[in-house]
């Protein structure tokens, strides 16, 4: 009999955001497929769970999908947790969901917390329609030609666009965006459910000229 792989969304920054379902599921599995051990170790610790953790990353998932697969047909049961939110989106995972699809092995969702649609819910922006693209490509030319991309596809349908970004390449972004949208309203959230959550709305060169005078750490979502 093959077994199941659940896939189980995780808190993003507050330990307490974590569905009750998902506790008991992660009990129960033979093993737990994570990004970061410590870091999916410190929520286990915190439910005094013990599993036996492994490290499933962008650069380990292709080498490391055949094993689960062949263990999964053996009859195991998997959880595959990322380190924050829901596995896939922009996480790992994807290859080895499509292979077990391939193989007929059983996949079920535990849901929870997804840092794109809590950016969303306090964002104050159209919900209806929205765009999520993961995070800018690194280099200034590619990073403007995709949002050109990006503003013709929104001129065909009217949908909020969020971004990830990280502390690094924040303003940049920022900038690049004012270039090519101009100075519009836009959201950017910091850390949301963590302790220095933040979230500043207003004009891009108002943002641009925040965070320039401030501390730039963490995780950050644009949305406009």
């Amino acid at each position: 009999m093959k077994g199941i792989l659940y896939i189980i969304s995780t808190p993003i920054g507050n330990l307490k955001d974590i569905t009750l379902r998902a506790l008991e599921v992660l009990k129960t599995v033979d093993y737990i497929l994570c990004e970061d051990t410590r870091v999916t170790g410190k929520l286990l610790h915190h439910y005094e769970i013990s599993k036996k953790l492994v490290s499933f990353n962008d650069f380990s998932e292709e080498a490391k999908t055949p094993v689960v697969i062949k263990g999964l047909l053996s009859g195991q049961v998997v959880a595959l947790v990322s380190d924050a939110g829901t596995p896939l989106i922009s996480d790992p995972g994807y290859k080895l969901v499509r292979e077990c699809i391939h193989q007929g092995i059983a996949i079920e969702s535990i849901p929870g917390p997804s840092s794109v649609i809590t950016a969303l819910t306090v964002s104050g922006l159209p919900p209806d329609k929205f765009t999520f693209v993961s995070y800018l490509p690194k280099k200034d030319v590619k990073r403007k030609s995709f949002l050109e991309d990006l503003k013709k596809g929104r001129e065909i349908v009217k949908s909020t666009i969020i971004i990830f970004e990280s502390p690094y390449r924040l303003i940049k972004s920022l900038e690049d965006i004012k270039q090519i949208f101009g100075d519009i309203e836009i959201v950017v959230c910091r850390e949301l459910t963590k302790m220095h959550e933040e979230i500043k709305s207003a004009k891009v060169s108002q943002v641009i000229e925040y965070f320039l005078q401030s501390a730039l750490k963490g995780e950050f979502i644009i949305l406009f």
